[in-house]
């Protein structure tokens, strides 16, 4: 067994509290905090009567080190504040993990500083698979970490297009890492491992329950730059980690879908509430989430023309040019609010550009290409 994770050491006194205490635990993070992982752990192995019941409850019949020695066996490391590689991101949370498991090759602080968050519903639909998958493979595509949580849908999406382009990704569980969850994602979470990283704060051999999927959330949310909701229904637990990235500081995007669409109910939602940002594509994730000046999107626009550059006084003119018929000087004037020598000059430059035509003595506008065959 590594020297860090013996018995003693403040580091196998931490892989111990994954066990002891429920991820987001106030009261443990208070213990810890006033004494040291190392002393608070003591207390509670004695049973002292100041320590919790619930905690004196959570440590009898287990054997702490059987289980920081399988999870050394399995080569997985414990990462603990302070660590190199700890993400920075989650020492904002009210009540940081006392560690992370984690399983992989991916350097989390590294992983940190180009991270995107692209999560979403289970229950999804083919344009959120495509979407995710898009988005996953674009922002990796570009160097960006994607991390999400290894769901069916949005989330299992998001991983594989990353993983389509050969780039590294980081699933955040809500169970031990020896309880790949769900079951029918064990193929992915064993690709991500590969190739980025498994991360939980929870104790080998712990189950993925309900509310440990919630607390999880909040890492995902502050281990990355910002947040992209892809599909989510009005109560998608996903809405939760878009919630927590923006009370933390960070962006939230959320991708738009059908307005019928009871799976994008969520996102809109959050885009009315100005909880999100509006993006559709991969250069507006960047644009959101990006550095500035160097990820900002092109704003999109319509078909330029001719006239769009004009001067006011010249698209006032032409405005009241007819289409079908041609008019005189002195009506186009009178109808632009302009004098004949205005109407005259600017008839002229408005022909230059070819927004209009003599016919006579008279004008009309050039007839537009409809594209039409």
């Amino acid at each position: 067994m590594s020297a860090e994770l013996s018995p003693g050491t403040e580091r196998w006194a931490r892989a111990a509290w994954t066990r002891v205490a429920e991820p987001d635990d106030p009261t443990a993070h208070d213990l810890i905090g006033r004494l040291s992982a190392g002393e608070a752990l003591g207390a509670v192995l004695r049973g002292e009567s100041w320590v919790p019941e619930a905690l004196r409850l959570r440590v009898r019949g287990v054997d702490l080190d059987a289980m920081v020695r399988f999870a050394t066996r399995q080569g997985w490391r414990l990462l603990i504040p302070g660590d190199p590689d700890w993400p920075t991101g989650l020492d904002q949370l009210a009540h940081p993990p006392v560690g992370l498991w984690v399983h992989g090759p991916a350097d989390l602080a590294e992983v940190e500083a180009g991270a995107a968050a692209v999560v979403g519903s289970r229950a999804c639909t083919a344009y959120g698979l495509g979407m995710a998958h898009d988005l996953g493979a674009g922002l990796s595509s570009r160097g960006y970490v994607v991390v999400s949580g290894a769901a069916f849908g949005i989330d299992r999406a998001a991983h594989e297009g990353c993983l389509s382009v050969h780039g590294t990704t980081v699933a955040v569980l809500a169970g031990g890492l020896d309880r790949p969850y769900p079951a029918g994602n064990a193929d992915l979470i064993a690709g991500i491992a590969r190739v980025g990283a498994l991360v939980s704060e929870v104790a080998p051999g712990g189950a993925p329950t309900k509310s440990r999927f919630l607390k999880r959330n909040r890492l995902i949310a502050t281990m990355t730059t910002g947040t992209v909701v892809v599909e989510a229904g009005l109560r998608s637990g996903s809405l939760n980690t878009a919630t927590q990235a923006a009370e933390h500081g960070r962006p939230v995007g959320a991708v738009p879908g059908q307005v019928t669409s009871r799976a994008s109910a969520g996102c809109h939602q959050a885009i009315r509430d100005g909880k999100a940002v509006l993006v559709t594509d991969v250069a507006e994730v960047l644009d959101l989430l990006g550095r500035m000046g160097l990820d900002a999107a092109p704003r999109p626009s319509g078909p330029t023309r001719p006239e769009d550059e004009l001067p006011p006084q010249d698209r006032e003119v032409l405005a009241v040019v007819p289409v079908r018929a041609a008019s005189t000087v002195n009506a186009i004037a009178a109808h632009a609010g302009v004098t004949v020598a205005q109407a005259q000059a600017s008839l002229a430059r408005l022909e230059v550009v070819g927004a209009v035509v003599r016919v006579g003595d008279s004008w009309q506008q050039r007839p537009r290409r409809t594209g039409h065959h």
